[in-house]
């Protein structure tokens, strides 16, 4: 115990005496990259620091009894809460952690529902709808980047294709019109519209016998629609098939107007003899059908179209009289079928015989 008490007054002089010393010391508290970069600031840190340096070895051994102390009254444990620095090799551990584990950790969670995740399905279908409406705007620049952002958020999206395919060609890019409507057809190889629209693009292009091959397809799949049918005839008479032309030119617009048009590509071709044939039988054609239309009336009604599908008919120009006509008109005109993708406004003109007599 006496051994003890010497040693605490020993030190407790020792303390005395280092009091003006320890008023000197600055910045005992900084790790020596920190004193390094205040040394390099001006010449007189560099003084004070050099001070506070030697402050530091004296600090670091005043500090040693008082450990020896601390383990003579048993209170040298260390402190486990305490801040500590970061060193490179905690750095190098906190980047090597596999983050992949983590988001296929989410993800698990998140299925754990039952439902699985379907945001980047309905915004590619929100893009597709946008670009669609931009399209027929002719907002060519904004549909482009919407169907664009649709086809890459859901590259199965053939209609976004194929939409961004009319895009390109409308805006005159017939090169990135038709890598979009060939990724169409990789999804959808049956895709009347996309089969069309790309027939089109080669007849517009000068590669008739590329657009043939697309176009004979689709005439396949729907051989009343008469777009595919005109276009498919525009195709044969370029390339000099006027045995099959006329024909499907009269599918498409029937008797009178499709004669004609055969009648002007025969023209083109440098064949007048056959054009004149078909200009007679265009001919004859009208006269026969005004003699039998000579009791008939038409009716013009106005159609409201959706998907291809009339939603609402009225009579555009209702004439005293003809109410019983134009009941038959309305009737004959909400059971009439249009292309699919036919939407909005449209005007038909319908001739009714005279209803019979009572």
């Amino acid at each position: 115990m006496m051994k003890r008490a010497l040693i605490v007054l020993s030190l407790t002089v020792a303390l005395f005496g280092a009091v003006v010393p320890l008023q000197s010391v600055r910045g005992i508290l900084m790790s020596p990259e920190e004193l390094a970069a205040v040394n390099s600031s001006t010449s007189s840190a560099t003084a004070r620091n050099r001070q506070g340096s030697t402050g530091n070895s004296f600090v670091r051994a005043f500090k040693a009894p008082f450990k020896a102390i601390g383990r003579l009254f048993g209170r040298g444990k260390k402190v486990e809460n305490k801040l500590e620095r970061l060193t490179d090799k905690d750095i190098r551990r906190f980047e090597s952690t596999p983050v992949d584990q983590i988001k296929d950790a989410t993800v698990a969670q998140a299925n754990t529902s039952g439902n699985p995740p379907d945001r980047p399905a309905a915004s590619a279908v929100g893009h597709l709808e946008k670009g669609r409406h931009l399209l027929s705007a002719r907002h060519l620049n904004e549909a482009i980047a919407e169907l664009s952002l649709a086809t890459s958020t859901d590259p199965s999206l053939s209609e976004a294709h194929n939409l961004l395919g009319v895009a390109y060609q409308f805006k005159g890019l017939p090169d990135m019109a038709r890598r979009s409507f060939e990724a169409a057809l990789k999804i959808d190889k049956n895709n009347l519209q996309t089969l069309n629209n790309l027939g089109y693009l080669l007849s517009s292009t000068g590669d008739y016998k590329g657009a043939l091959s697309f176009l004979k397809k689709a005439a396949r799949l729907a051989p009343d629609d008469p777009r595919v049918l005109n276009n498919l005839a525009l195709a044969q008479s370029q390339l000099g098939k006027f045995d099959e032309a006329p024909k499907n030119f009269v599918r498409a617009g029937g008797e009178i107007k499709g004669r004609l048009n055969a009648a002007n590509q025969l023209q083109i071709a440098g064949r007048p003899e056959e054009a004149q044939k078909q200009f007679e039988a265009a001919k004859l054609r009208a006269e026969a059908e005004q003699k039998a239309d000579a009791g008939f009336q038409a009716i013009t009604v106005l159609v409201e179209l959706k998907n291809g599908r009339v939603t609402y008919a009225s009579v555009s120009n209702h004439r005293p009289g003809l109410e019983a006509y134009e009941a038959s008109a309305l009737r004959f005109a909400r059971q009439r079928r249009f292309p699919i993708d036919k939407n909005g406004q449209e005007s038909v003109v319908v001739k009714v015989s005279p209803p019979p007599a009572s």
